[in-house]
């Protein structure tokens, strides 16, 4: 169940706004969204756009699969 909320006034970037976010490129995008492992996006026109909060979810979705592969040990 998503715990974020979606609104159309909700803003969205595009796939080169995404990638440039992540610090990375939109041929790793567009892979990661053609295996099925990339963040919900939706189209307007040609152009994808992914909204904010289906981003968050994503990397945390991503981060505790991480989590889940590298169990991380107390560095106390």
């Amino acid at each position: 169940m998503d715990t974020f909320v979606r609104s159309a006034t909700e803003p969205s970037m595009t796939m080169s706004e995404l990638a440039a976010f992540l610090s990375g490129s939109n041929q790793a995008l567009y892979d990661l969204r053609s295996k099925g492992r990339g963040p919900r996006g939706f189209r307007v026109g040609r152009q994808i756009r992914f909204r904010m909060s289906e981003v968050e979810a994503w990397i945390a979705d991503m981060e505790a699969a991480d989590g889940e592969r590298h169990h991380v040990r107390d560095r106390t």
